[in-house]
């Protein structure tokens, strides 16, 4: 009894220490942000200190930790990274003068500082990116024994931790650098968002403008879905949160298990390339490519319409040949009692957008939005924020952001070594090699590349992977930086919905009651023409809006009857079940709408319009047969 009241004093004890914590790191972003601006290091390093502490008081060193020597290791290693992140904090202008020769001193914190990076990470994320990283490591310093062309001279262990410590191409770079500037803010949005009631207001709008259709549940999951998955920029989070309410709603109407899942984990999924806030990989798209945020909204806006029409299209399909009804009309609000709450939630993210679209940084957007979130909130009782909203929207913006941190730190570790020993070059001499000069033969391995690699890695992790030593190999063969970039981003995207390791899929399978594989492959199908949006987008620069504004209307509307023509196919329906040659046809009319030149666009409308009007003709024949 005493054993276990202990044990309950313990937890308590350690959640408060993670709230401390995670409102810290909020105060302290927006404090550093706002008021007193912090040479880079020192605020990252403040910030990876605290995520640190979060993150060891709030996942066990192992899965049961109730042991009192491992609590104690747990407190001390906290400790410790908290007494790093002040060395930093407080020694940095001495630690700058000791660039390539640091001390005994610098030496063992900066060792210490990595392994805690992989051990945070380990118990944030899992296993996979930290092993990545560690193998980095391990070629930085055993690069003089490795042959051939990926051979190096080799660095010592005073040039790795020098790297990796002491400068801002380690640790403290520009992944980490992003999360505290710029991706922390949004998530803070987020937070302040759902504890303002905003998750309500998605739902109840997708209800009430897709409720009444065909299959209307799943389409909700496709509007409400995406919406929320443009704020938080998790799938699985969203999946999660969302899917709990629109899986039941879609399995309710006659939706399969499966097919509920596939929905939900690709409407979620399809958040991160949902403009205008993307995942945390498109700020560190920004930085990387020295590229305005509002050029990167404007180029993923396309792509990102034809990711979502494509799902809404297949939910459609599924509709239309399974027979199914919208919701009942009483269980479907009015949209204009929707929008008498909700306006409350469209002005701060409007005024968001414009923001980002008059060229302010988007950090300084998202202060706007939040600002402007609380101020209209107040204005209706049923939005507005008591002061425990407030405290936990803090609290679980920190909590929220020190996985990312410690990820993005992790994946710092990965770029500090690419860039000590030419890797990337390397890789992209490699591909170049490999493709045979063929820009489509090296698009189709970086893409299986990003894949596989997603399998393991979250997705933000994967990018900067990717754009380290992928995305240069694109570039050196003509493709302009930012479409090698964003080609890289999509695949590792796409991976959280593509088995055998689609963690989204699995995790709506799990609401579902479903197969999981069975849940992946149907939100692979739904969503096929995503694996073609970005090797179209670096063929036919239309699609990222780079062209002139005529070419951008007539690409679009293409693609977009290709993608109608190519889900029909999938489905085997149009307005009737498809004959073998019908859905052939369907296939050539996707191909040649999906293809931008006017002519072949032309023959593949000729060929979708010939299909439609021969099924609408067939299918009057067997209404009138049957009656």
């Amino acid at each position: 009894m005493e054993e276990s009241q202990q044990g309950k004093i313990q937890n308590k004890f350690d959640r408060t220490l993670v709230t401390i914590g995670a409102v810290g790191i909020s105060l302290f972003i927006i404090f550093t942000t706002l008021l007193v601006p912090l040479t880079a290091m020192i605020q990252r390093a403040a910030v990876l200190g605290l995520s640190f502490m979060v993150i060891f008081l709030q996942y066990p060193i192992l899965k049961k930790s109730n042991n009192i020597v491992l609590r104690i290791i747990n407190y001390a290693w906290t400790a410790l990274a908290v007494f790093i992140g002040g060395y930093v904090f407080f020694g940095f202008e001495s630690l700058v003068t000791r660039i390539g020769s640091p001390n005994q001193l610098d030496l063992i914190l900066g060792g210490l500082i990595v392994i805690m990076v992989l051990d945070a990470t380990r118990r944030a994320i899992g296993w996979p990116l930290p092993i990545v990283a560690t193998l980095f490591l391990l070629y930085t310093y055993f690069g003089d024994m490795i042959p051939g062309m990926f051979g190096h001279r080799g660095y010592s262990i005073v040039r790795i931790i020098n790297q990796m410590f002491m400068t801002t191409e380690g640790v403290f770079g520009v992944p980490l650098g992003v999360v505290v500037t710029i991706v922390f803010l949004f998530v803070l949005f987020g937070s302040f968002l759902e504890k303002s009631g905003a998750g309500a207001f998605f739902i109840n709008f997708a209800v009430s403008i897709a409720g009444r259709a065909r299959g209307g549940p799943a389409k909700i999951a496709v509007v409400g879905s995406g919406l929320m998955g443009m704020i938080s920029g998790s799938s699985i989070a969203n999946v999660a949160s969302v899917g709990s309410l629109t899986i039941p709603l879609m399995k309710k109407v006659g939706y399969r298990p499966e097919f509920a899942a596939a929905v939900e984990a690709a409407a979620s999924t399809g958040g991160q390339i949902m403009p205008p806030i993307m995942g945390a990989g498109a700020f560190i798209m920004s930085e990387f490519t020295q590229t305005p945020y509002m050029v990167i909204i404007g180029a993923a806006a396309i792509p990102a319409l034809m990711y979502y029409f494509s799902l809404f299209m297949n939910v459609h399909f599924e509709a239309l040949r399974t027979g199914m009804k919208g919701l009942p009309e009483e269980d479907i609000p009015k949209i204009k009692e929707v929008f008498k709450i909700g306006w409350v939630y469209v002005v701060p993210i409007a005024a968001l957008i414009v923001t980002l679209m008059m060229g302010f940084s988007p950090a300084r957007a998202a202060f706007i939005g939040i600002a402007l979130l609380i101020v209209v909130s107040m204005l209706r009782a049923s939005t507005r924020m008591k002061a425990k909203d407030y405290f936990e929207a803090l609290r679980d913006a920190g909590q929220g952001a020190v996985s990312v941190a410690a990820a993005c730190a992790t994946a710092g570790i990965i770029v500090g070594s690419v860039s000590m020993t030419g890797l990337g070059i390397k890789f992209s001499s490699l591909i170049g090699t490999m493709a045979g000069g063929k820009e489509l033969i090296a698009l189709i391995l970086t893409a299986l590349a990003g894949v596989i690699l997603g399998m393991a890695l979250p997705t933000t992790a994967n990018y900067i992977v990717q754009a380290s030593v992928a995305a240069p190999a694109l570039v050196a063969m003509g493709i302009p930086m930012l479409t090698a970039h964003m080609f890289v981003f999509y695949f590792g995207v796409f991976a959280d919905i593509t088995p055998p390791v689609a963690l989204a899929a699995y995790t709506a399978a799990g609401i579902a009651k479903g197969d999981p594989m069975k849940a992946g492959l149907i939100a692979s199908k739904n969503v096929m023409v995503a694996y073609l949006i970005p090797f179209l987008f670096v063929f036919f620069p239309a699609l990222m809006a780079n062209a002139p504004v005529l070419d951008i209307i007539l690409t679009t509307g293409a693609a977009l009857l290709g993608v109608v023509a190519m889900s029909a196919a999938w489905s085997n329906f149009l307005l009737q079940k498809c004959n073998p040659l019908e859905r052939l046809l369907l296939v050539a009319s996707a191909v040649l709408l999906v293809y931008p030149e006017y002519a072949t666009s032309a023959a593949g409308l000729v060929l979708l319009a010939l299909l439609y009007f021969r099924q609408r003709l067939s299918s009057k024949k067997n209404l009138a047969a049957g009656a």
